[in-house]
């Protein structure tokens, strides 16, 4: 909202700068968007006296004039056919900036005559449009003087409104905040009924069914007869050009001055133009109005309109219609004046995307007491710029009943403000923003019309808070509770560690819906149950996730479809296996498809396989505590695979008869109906199942690293055994051969073939000795050896090949 500074002190006793009120506003939370105040590019600028006006020797049209500056005169070449000796004008000297433009004023010649000055318009001070001629100062204007102190310069002054306060949208509102807050003294205002020397030409129809009474519960009107409509005072068009409405005409202009003025939306009719009573009414389905934008609208039954008995002549709270517009020749008026419901305003306007300062008003819930006080004060400014003889009012409806009193306990502005303010002086407060107050046990204070925001006790003592002013809280500081360390659970601990050691095997971390679609769920449910979603995003995602692997099995896919066919990703996250809460395993999923590396000439390129997948299992379970001697590998469904993967080519992780993972090439159908080409692996390991590690007497789960500095010592092994007997048998006998000096073993060749015999296989391993306490003898040596060959024979059969 903009208003100047006159303006506010028509209501507003007051001697406070400009500064001085932009503070205090802010401060009483009427916010100071802006000041626009063009004094304050003037301080250069002086009176100067014409002393003599000749013409310009090298033009026509052209003047010299010597201008007095009260100390020196300057020469001057001046266009203005106003410029004449004996003038008092603005006078602007080189150095000063001018506003216009922007530059500093230079000495120059123009037609071969210097000039030492500028005498200035009004468009080039920025306070008018008018670039005609130079402006005229009165003569009693001091020569040298300020031309501040001389030119009636008004400053301009923009508030940003919360959407409660539709009360400071009038300038005798904020006036009222202001003099509350002990900034001045609130003027008397005169909206004293005017006396009608004659029947009103039209009465008030209200033509609303009776449930949609609330749309406009009042309407009030009244006719002028014999006005003389023009432009309307200089004083009523500067207010207006100033805060950048355009003046129309005397009539108009009224009720554009007393919307800012009052915060009351008002509209005048030409009386001629109206057929019968005049009210408000439901616009009939695709009615139509010319509204006074130049453009047609069409209504809605749930719009209200203004209408006489011919047609809507007006969209109402909105905007007027132009075919009962007034204009020059309007010699009678309609004032109306209303109140409509700020729901329905506001809802119309978005509808038919008309946006007005009457709506912004209506929208908002203006002063329900207002519709009658608004017609008296427009008619009495109407007969004072325009003449005329006023009617007798006219009202329709009745006006809304008066807000209900709010309990009121004042020791809770301490309480919740954290301020003390004297009872005093709470009542005080409220007074002089126009409450009613009863002081008692509890207090009864009554807010006044133009306050239908205020409707519980915190309402109260915000209004108390902001007129105290809201510098005069002391800031304290909250109590700092005592904050416990941050510190992970045993679950948590394990979700990073698990996190970040698939990153470090190459995999990127995904994260997916939990849902999935039914058809898709049903190739993971292996026999177990569907939880259905009741209200799913989606058709295609209206179950719970029996696995994780579906929806990176899909994200595999699209990318595939975007040329990157090699793909590896992961994801940490529930599968659902049940309606109740906890009936969920807590599942690193991961798959990997296409080839193992990028095609590169120094590397073998190969497809993923099973043991790929069985190795990502394997490095979450040893990452995550679980020793790799205690995990024996199954084999297929027989050991507790899901059925999605392939028979053959799958596999289990257990420690005992506990499954921690299982691992393997999908299953071909499951491909074929994702849709998605192999080869591709997957993994998932139970996170939920894996046991937690055992704390040491230090506290730490894993004891610090203690690296031997001796020499370690590599053998290989090469034995011969059945052919379906497992390697892990083979390593896992060799690791229980010696568990202090055996510290790795490796699997290096499996031979099938001739050399070994029919039914027979050769497996070839390496075996890292090292001790912590000397280094190993030869004899030491040859004792572990012969331990691991004894050991392999007792557990598979197998004998050192010779």
């Amino acid at each position: 909202m903009k208003f100047t500074l006159s303006w506010l002190k028509d209501h507003l006793d007051t001697a406070a700068s400009v500064d001085e009120i932009s503070a205090k506003l802010t401060s009483i939370g009427l916010e100071v968007e802006a000041v626009d105040d063009p004094g304050k590019a003037l301080g250069a600028f002086i009176v100067g006296h014409v002393l003599e006006a000749e013409k310009h020797p090298n033009a026509d049209r052209l003047k010299l004039c010597k201008v007095s500056t009260g100390t020196e005169t300057l020469q001057v070449v001046c266009g203005a056919p106003n410029a004449r000796a004996g003038l008092k004008v603005v006078l602007a000297r080189p150095g000063d900036v001018i506003p216009e433009s922007g530059e500093k004023l230079k000495k120059g010649k123009i037609r071969d005559v210097e000039s030492q000055g500028m005498m200035c318009s009004t468009r080039e001070l920025k306070l008018g449009d008018d670039h005609d001629g130079i402006i005229e100062l009165p003569g009693s204007a001091v020569v040298g003087a300020p031309v501040t102190s001389v030119l009636k310069i008004d400053p301009v002054i923009e508030i940003n409104l919360t959407p409660n306060r539709v009360d400071a949208l009038g300038v005798r509102g904020v006036a009222r905040d202001l003099a509350a807050a002990g900034l001045g003294t609130l003027k008397p205002f005169n909206d004293a009924p005017v006396k009608g020397t004659f029947p009103a030409s039209r009465k008030i129809a209200m033509r609303l069914p009776a449930e949609q009474t609330h749309k406009c519960p009042q309407f009030a009107g009244r006719t002028v007869k014999g006005v003389k409509n023009g432009p309307s005072p200089a004083w009523l068009q500067d207010r207006l050009k100033a805060i950048g409405l355009r003046p129309v005409s005397a009539l108009v202009d009224i009720t554009q001055y007393l919307n800012i003025d009052l915060g009351r939306p008002l509209h005048a009719f030409d009386d001629a133009k109206l057929k019968g009573d005049v009210g408000p009414r439901l616009a009939t389905q695709g009615e139509t109005v010319a509204a006074l934008n130049g453009k047609t609208y069409t209504l809605d039954a749930d719009m209200v309109v203004i209408a006489d008995d011919a047609a809507a002549v007006g969209i109402g709270g909105i905007m007027g219609g132009e075919p009962t517009s007034v204009g020059d020749s309007t010699t009678t008026i309609f004032i109306e004046s209303a109140l409509f419901d700020p729901a329905n305003i506001a809802a119309t306007g978005r509808k038919l995307e008309i946006n007005s300062d009457a709506r912004y008003c209506f929208e908002r819930g203006v002063d329900p007491a207002s519709a009658v006080p608004g017609v008296e004060i427009a008619t009495r400014m109407v007969l004072e710029l325009c003449g005329g003889e006023a009617s007798e009012l006219v009202v329709g409806g009745a006006q809304p009943p008066a807000f209900k009193p709010v309990a009121f306990d004042p020791n809770r502005v301490a309480k919740l403000g954290g301020v003390t303010v004297a009872d005093a002086e709470i009542k005080s407060i409220l007074e002089r923003l126009g409450f009613k107050v009863v002081t008692g046990s509890p207090w009864q204070v009554t807010p006044p019309s133009w306050r239908g925001d205020v409707t519980v006790w915190q309402d109260l003592v915000e209004e108390v808070l902001r007129i105290h002013g809201y510098d005069n809280i002391k800031a304290v500081p909250m109590p700092r509770p005592v904050m416990q360390k941050p510190a992970l659970n045993a679950k948590q601990r394990l979700v990073g560690i698990v996190r970040r050691t698939l990153a470090a095997r190459g995999l990127n971390e995904t994260v997916t819906w939990s849902f999935l679609s039914k058809d898709h769920a049903a190739l993971f449910a292996d026999g177990a149950v569907v939880v259905p979603l009741a209200n799913p995003i989606s058709a295609d995602l209206d179950v719970l996730r029996p696995s994780a692997i579906p929806n990176l099995i899909s994200g595999a896919g699209r990318n595939a479809a975007r040329g990157l066919h090699d793909s590896n990703l992961f994801e940490i996250g529930p599968r659902f296996e049940g309606f109740k809460p906890g009936e969920q395993t807590l599942l690193a999923a991961g798959v990997r498809s296409g080839h193992t590396s990028p095609r590169h000439w120094a590397d073998m390129r190969r497809p993923v396989d099973a043991l790929d997948a069985k190795a990502d299992a394997l490095g979450v379970l040893e990452a995550a505590g679980v020793s790799a001697s205690g995990i024996q590998t199954g084999a297929g469904a027989k050991d507790g695979a899901p059925g999605w993967l392939h028979p053959g080519r799958s596999g289990v992780l257990k420690q005992g008869n506990q499954v921690l993972a299982w691992f393997g090439e999908v299953h071909p159908r499951v491909l074929l109906a994702l849709d998605v080409k192999g080869p591709l692996v997957a993994f998932e390991v139970a996170l939920d199942r894996i046991p937690e590690a055992k704390k040491k007497g230090n506290g730490t789960a894993r004891p610090l690293l203690k690296a031997s500095p001796y020499q370690p010592v590599e053998r290989d092994f090469a034995f011969v055994l059945n052919a379906n007997v497992s390697a892990e048998a083979v390593l896992k006998a060799v690791r229980n051969a010696e568990r202090d000096l055996i510290t790795n073993i490796g699997l290096f060749d499996v031979y099938e073939g001739p050399n070994v015999g029919a039914g027979k296989k050769s497996i070839a391993i390496t075996v890292t000795l090292q001790s912590k306490d000397a280094t190993l003898t030869d004899e030491q040596i040859e004792a572990v050896a012969k331990k691991i060959v004894a050991a392999v024979e007792k557990a598979t059969g197998g004998v050192l090949r010779g």
